[in-house]
Order: structure tokens, then C-alpha cells, then sequence
């Protein structure tokens, strides 16, 4: 059984990640959950810790970003668009358990004290900002990492906010 409470958006991802682990779960109901909710969160966070796992499009990042707003020791679990897809449908109810079961052990929080380990000189050296393949690049590290896809600037902000460290940047590079 997992620690932590998993923060998803709705029922149908709550069935899907009830088969791939032990846990327990709260759905946001999507974007329109209020204060009372995070309230709550809070409470879990205190008392066992809670680990945002939502959507891989507009909508959960800002549910993401929300939660995150208010709670910035939450953990962070992200899975890959391709892999949370299905007939045209992208979410976590989609995913496969395996894919979960990975991003949950990815699962980072932000650092509250961000560290400047990394420069955008890094990513260009790595060619993870600039060139034909960045993009496709930085969906695979992000992958590798478990921190989702990012922008070069983004991915930037999240190698450092989640503390990333050199060895795990470089080893993960040396695989794409």
C-alpha cells in the first residue's frame, strides 16, 4: 500500500489507479474544486502526504498548478501523453498499470528552496533546447525523470524545483 494520498481528477481514474496499487485516492471533479477541498489536502498532506497524478494536458496541469499553489510539499507524479491514450481520449483512466505503478515511483516534490544546479547552457549542450529533435528530446527525458514535459524554460524551472541531481540529468541524457 502507498504512503501518501493519490490526487486525481475524477472517478474513472480512481477505478484505473485502484487497479494498478493499493491506496487512497481523491478526485477533484476537475477544475472547479474550491477551497474547501484544498482544506482538506492540506490536512492529508500534514498527516501522511499527498501525490498529484493528474491528466497530461491543459486542464490538469492547471488543477496541478492549483493544488500546488496551496501545498507546495505535494508530491508530483506525471505520466507521458502517449501513454495515457487511447481512442482519441488522453487521461490517467487510460493509462496502463505499469505506466502508473512507474510514474508513482518517479514521484517528486518540489523543492520549497530551489537549488540553480542547472543552466540553460545545459540544455543546449545536451541538445534539449535548440535543434529539430529538442522537443522530442525533452519529452523523453522528462519521461526518464518522471517530471512530465516541459518547454526548454520550463524544464529549466522543474530540473531545479525538484531537485534533480547531476548524475540523474546526465545519466538520463546519456540514454535519449
Amino acid at each position: 500500500m502507498i504512503k501518501e494520498t493519490i490526487v486525481v481528477e475524477g472517478k474513472d481514474d480512481i477505478a484505473n489507479v485502484k487497479r494498478a496499487v493499493d491506496c487512497e485516492m481523491i478526485a477533484t471533479n476537475g477544475l472547479s474544486f474550491g477551497m474547501d477541498l484544498i482544506e482538506r489536502l492540506k490536512v492529508i498532506n500534514d498527516r501522511c502526504g499527498i501525490i498529484i497524478l493528474t491528466d497530461p494536458d491543459y486542464a490538469g496541469k492547471k488543477i496541478r498548478a492549483r493544488i500546488a499553489k496551496h501545498i507546495p510539499t505535494a508530491k508530483h507524479a506525471y505520466i507521458d501523453r502517449k501513454k495515457a491514450i487511447k481512442k482519441n481520449d488522453l487521461g490517467v483512466e487510460n493509462a496502463d498499470p505499469e505506466v502508473i505503478i512507474d510514474a508513482l515511483k518517479k514521484a517528486k516534490a518540489i523543492n520549497i528552496t530551489k537549488k540553480e544546479e542547472f543552466t540553460m547552457a545545459d540544455l543546449v549542450n545536451n541538445g534539449l533546447s535548440l535543434g529539430s529533435d529538442a522537443r522530442e528530446k525533452r519529452a523523453r527525458l522528462g519521461d526518464m525523470l518522471g517530471i512530465g514535459y516541459y518547454n526548454s524554460k520550463q524544464l529549466l524551472s522543474k530540473l531545479n524545483s525538484f531537485g534533480i541531481s547531476r548524475e540523474e540529468f546526465e545519466k538520463a541524457v546519456s540514454k535519449i
